[in-house]
């Protein structure tokens, strides 16, 4: 029977992750039968996988073919995985492999021995079975590797794009900017000619970034940041904010650097601030501790969430499939990913593993090959 990576937090308060055998999918009529090959680790994906858990408590056991890792959930976030207590549940967004089976219909039947990119939710599996519209068939020559993280992060940064042009912005700042998710926004920006004010924290950083063509990059750990980031505000024009980061003081900064920049070209005081609208959107929570502000910044400005799921439903089925095409078209280019090492399953189990990929650093990003040693 296939196997398949499981996170489950019990009652009490462990998390227990292991893999299970279950049964051979058998795809519907507008279903494939894909073998995975290729599946990212994303910060999205280690939140279900980890389920709030304290991963310096994790203990090993099992068999060396069947690891079982277990660790403890701090009782102060256990409200936040109430909803799935006792639940054992599959890891993994997206991924690629091959379509070994199909359902009865032509759509399905027309994607037999292809490499396709595939969304699911359960992408750490040998085999997973899913509809014809969750799958993109990948440009001939395109490995699944090359592919695996064609979902989340390139339709993410179109997203970002998409909102900006939607709200009447015209250019973006975005944090932890040296992501992979970030390089992609840049290369988008860079080909679509959009202002685009990076920030990230480390002097690597700034390297990786400039080396891509990125004209504004400002290090938030520099004595100079705010002014750095105003002068990249004001020279943009950016009043839009996508922000990784979420907790502490970041994207209070971010506002009143946003103000600060309006406000050189003001042509009066005004005691209520400008009335050029400022947005900051938290679409991560690298820093799950409070949200940190000081209102110096205005009357005119918004701070909320930002998912990706929401905005494609929001836009419609016709606009998803042009962003889709794009990402396939530009696979190899501007929406290619990075991966510091490809581990199977049992390899993705393993406490020094685990230790690597859980802190979602800029360059350590895992890939899962659910069929790698397994056959």
């Amino acid at each position: 029977m296939p196997l398949q990576l499981r996170s489950i937090v019990r009652a009490g308060g462990e998390l227990e992750l292991s893999l299970a055998e279950v049964p051979m999918p058998e795809p519907k009529a507008d279903e494939v039968l894909v073998r995975i090959e290729a599946a990212p680790m994303n910060p999205s994906d280690l939140m279900v996988l980890f389920g709030m858990a304290d991963m310096s408590t994790a203990k090993a056991s099992g068999t060396a073919d069947r690891p079982v890792v277990t660790a403890t959930v701090p009782p102060r976030m256990l409200p936040a995985v109430a909803g799935r207590l006792g639940e054992s549940v599959p890891v993994g967004y997206e991924g690629a492999g091959v379509v070994v089976g199909a359902g009865s219909s032509p759509a399905a039947q027309a994607l037999l021995g292809n490499t396709v990119g595939v969304i699911g939710g359960a992408m750490y599996s040998q085999y997973c079975a899913v509809n014809v519209a969750q799958c993109l068939p990948l440009p001939e020559g395109t490995t699944a590797a090359e592919g695996a993280s064609w979902f989340v992060n390139p339709l993410t940064s179109l997203g970002m794009i998409e909102t900006m042009k939607r709200e009447g912005h015209a250019a973006l700042v975005h944090t932890a900017a040296a992501s992979n998710l970030g390089q992609m926004l840049n290369k988008v920006c860079l080909k679509d000619g959009i202002g685009l004010a990076n920030i990230v924290r480390k002097p690597e950083h700034e390297t990786l970034l400039r080396e891509l063509g990125a004209k504004f990059v400002c290090n938030s750990t520099s004595p100079t940041f705010m002014d750095d980031l105003t002068n990249a505000l004001a020279e943009t024009g950016a009043t839009l904010a996508f922000d990784a980061i979420g907790g502490g003081k970041l994207a209070g900064q971010i506002l009143m650097a946003m103000e600060a920049a309006v406000n050189r070209t003001a042509k009066q005081y005004n005691r209520y601030g400008s009335t050029v609208h400022k947005q900051v959107y938290i679409y991560g929570s690298l820093d799950r501790g409070a949200t940190e502000f000081t209102r110096g910044f205005g009357m005119t400005w918004g701070m909320g969430g930002w998912l990706l799921f929401p905005f494609l439903q929001k836009v419609g089925a016709a606009e998803v499939e042009r962003l889709k095409q794009r990402v396939a078209s530009e696979l190899k280019t501007t929406f290619a990913s990075h991966y510091t090492r490809e581990v199977s399953m049992v390899e993705a189990l393993q406490l020094d593993a685990i230790a690597a990929y859980r802190k979602a650093s800029t360059g350590e990003k895992y890939l899962v090959n659910p069929n790698k040693d397994l056959g």
